[in-house]
């Protein structure tokens, strides 16, 4: 059985008890970290998980809310001790950005630094990205402000599937993603360029034939009633409202 916790939730700007999303993806005893925004360690403690344990990062897009703390995870997991190698995946507009970010922390200066390997992910549909175990792991590109993707996660013992739609506006590319899913976990930032309001994020479910739809990404401002409202004007199936620190099996 694999599952997903939520270590944030929120849209880019945080508050009190509700951080920017993070995912942790978690099969067998591999953990998949899906973006990074402000130091994960005190989340991924808070949720029982090992920060050493994390072997594989997946990088959506380079917005400061979604990649702000990779330069703290790697800077902590190193003084922690680590020494096995850590993947870290996203396209090439993502990792090459990183790479500069990087290099301006002079980090080819730490002693001893665990091996880093940047996997760039060319930005086709459904594109594999990682397999570990019976956990197949595939992005999709979407239609954000900025080159970003979405991601689909099929457990092949189980059939279970679980799609994260990232950043982006109601697209195919979505729809198409997550076709016959479980799951989705799609944002409801709001009904702008690059976002999804929580209405237009049940009509990708619907379109989509999800059994459960997740909101997340969501401002503070707008209560949970309300997403709610707005989701079941145009989704059918069962709709969440993503809180931080929950967890779904899938």
């Amino acid at each position: 059985m694999s599952s997903v916790c939520f270590l944030g939730t929120s849209n880019a700007v945080p508050y009190m008890n509700h951080e920017n999303t993070c995912l942790s993806v978690h099969h067998a005893e591999e953990v998949i970290l899906v973006d990074c925004p402000a130091s994960p360690m005190p989340r991924l403690m808070q949720a029982g998980i090992d920060p050493l344990d994390v072997n594989h990062l997946i990088l959506t897009h380079f917005h400061p809310d979604h990649v702000g703390g990779v330069p703290l995870f790697l800077m902590n997991v190193w003084l922690m001790g680590r020494t096995k190698p850590l993947n870290i995946y996203g396209i090439e507009d993502c990792i090459g950005r990183l790479e500069q970010l990087m290099d301006l922390y002079r980090w080819e200066t730490w002693p001893d630094l665990f091996p880093v390997k940047f996997m760039r992910i060319p930005r086709k549909e459904k594109t594999p990205v990682v397999h570990v175990g019976e956990l197949d792991v595939s992005a999709t590109p979407v239609k954000h402000i900025i080159p970003t993707i979405g991601l689909s996660f099929k457990d092949t013992r189980t059939e279970g599937k679980l799609i994260y739609s990232s950043d982006t506006e109601p697209c195919e590319t979505v729809i198409s993603l997550a076709k016959d899913g479980d799951i989705l976990i799609h944002e409801a930032n709001g009904d702008m360029s690059g976002h999804s309001s929580a209405a237009q994020a049940g009509g990708v479910a619907e379109a989509a034939g999800v059994e459960t739809l997740v909101l997340i990404h969501y401002p503070e401002a707008i209560s949970e009633s309300e997403l709610l409202k707005q989701a079941e004007k145009t989704f059918s199936g069962v709709i969440r409202i993503a809180r931080d620190m929950d967890r779904i099996e899938f």
